[in-house]
């Protein structure tokens, strides 16, 4: 082999070395980014925080937890959501994350969960299930397109 046979060879590994590890990077921040977000909406949800849905929900969302008869949008989930404030608030929760894939500017994320609900008549109620969160990658980052789990039976 020539050595400008060598040179080009050995340059062709080093840009695809080069461009499998700056992959490997995003796909990992991608997948970091994801369940920070995930992370960001029980943590508002068990602090109160009434302005969540507005942040981390897309316009179009669409989930449906265990506990609801349909998919809820994004307006029906701030409803309930207002609701659920009303008989109590959650005091506590551990998220235990099981798989995240992220493909272009779509993440699929699966997760356990463990929560403590505090009604404002009544013991905590502790609880424990399962989650699959859709999330789309906007100019504002990860939101929320959909959801489906809840409490296992």
């Amino acid at each position: 082999m020539s050595f400008k046979n060598t040179v080009k060879l050995l340059l062709t590994g080093v840009l695809l070395l080069s461009f499998t590890i700056t992959y490997a990077q995003d796909v990992t921040n991608d997948s970091a980014d994801v369940w920070s977000v995930i992370e960001e909406e029980w943590n508002a949800d068990e602090n109160g925080d009434k302005k969540w849905p507005d942040r981390l929900l897309t316009d179009d969302f669409s989930g449906w937890g265990k506990d609801s008869p349909a998919p809820r949008s994004k307006s029906s989930t701030k409803m309930w959501d207002r609701f659920s404030e009303q008989l109590g608030k959650m005091v506590a929760h551990e998220l235990y994350p099981l798989s995240i894939v992220v493909h272009d500017n779509v993440a699929v994320a699966h997760y356990l969960y463990s929560s403590a609900f505090q009604p404002k008549a009544g013991d905590i109620e502790m609880s424990s299930g399962r989650y699959t969160d859709v999330l789309v990658r906007t100019d504002d980052g990860w939101r929320f397109l959909a959801w489906h789990g809840g409490k296992d039976e």
